[in-house]
């Protein structure tokens, strides 16, 4: 082989070495998408949805079958008996079995983060029509709700984006049917480690939601972004369409028993 013939092999060299350690760094972590609409406020109650408007949906990074073995040798090391029995005892007046169901028998959470806390920017938009400037407040509001359950985990509210584990935005409308998204990234034990919500102020058929709905949509969100997933019954804060405006008995139970559980799988 000629030596100038090494030259375009040389040059790759140093593109292939970061592509390497950038997979090094990404092949433990899944990416979670979950989004909700948000039912007419004339129908809030006294119906059951009769179809899912949205789902959840998986994106695996790059190597992610060598970070589901890692989690598998580490369940190995968890009481995993010890676990589902914990599970089975707890169950009553709780959606984890629909959870679990979901998550092919795994549970997602975020570590203990009581000092520091899980935080969090919350942006605004008052370039939107139909803005109101208490819509971030009612999203503060809606992660204190579910903080003030005793769980684990506190929030504090920063100014910098660039400071925080937890992003807000605002977009008028999506296209499809829904009112709210979070996409929130885990390790390969289950841990979640960040999260990204957004949240329109229009359905996307054009109605403008007001601020009661809007703190019932962050709500559901930062349900989706603690670890929770959606649930049949319509009279939780965590169905699919959210119908009510509030937290029910059965997720503030489920909360709490998921975040009395360690991550991952219990199979």
């Amino acid at each position: 082989m000629k030596r100038t013939d090494l030259i375009p092999a040389l040059l790759l060299l140093p593109v292939l070495g970061f592509v390497a350690v950038q997979a090094l760094h990404t092949h433990s972590l899944t990416a979670t998408s979950q989004a909700a609409s948000l039912a007419p406020a004339a129908r809030l109650h006294g119906h059951r949805a009769t179809t899912r408007n949205s789902g959840t949906t998986e994106a695996v990074a790059a190597g992610e079958m060598d970070a589901n073995v890692a989690a598998e040798l580490d369940a190995k090391k968890r009481d995993v008996l010890d676990i589902r029995r914990r599970i089975e005892l707890g169950a009553t007046g709780t959606y984890i079995g629909e959870i679990l169901g979901e998550r092919d028998s795994a549970l997602a959470r975020w570590p203990e983060r009581l000092a520091p806390p899980v935080r969090v920017w919350v942006g605004s938009n008052p370039m939107i029509e139909g803005w109101d400037d208490s819509y971030p407040d009612r999203v503060r509001d809606a992660f204190d709700e579910w903080a003030n359950l005793g769980i684990p985990v506190k929030f504090t509210f920063v100014r910098d984006s660039v400071d925080a584990d937890v992003h807000v935005s605002w977009i008028d409308h999506f296209d499809s049917p829904i009112s709210g998204k979070t996409v929130w990234a885990r390790d390969s034990k289950w841990w979640i480690v960040s999260a990204n919500i957004t949240l329109a102020l229009h359905h996307n058929a054009g109605e403008l939601l007001d601020p009661k709905a809007i703190h019932a949509i962050a709500l559901h969100e930062v349900g989706h972004l603690l670890g929770l997933d959606h649930t049949a019954d319509t009279t939780n804060i965590m169905t699919a369409r959210v119908r009510v405006r509030d937290l029910s008995e059965a997720d503030r139970a489920t909360m709490k028993l998921l975040y009395s559980l360690p991550p991952g799988s219990v199979k």
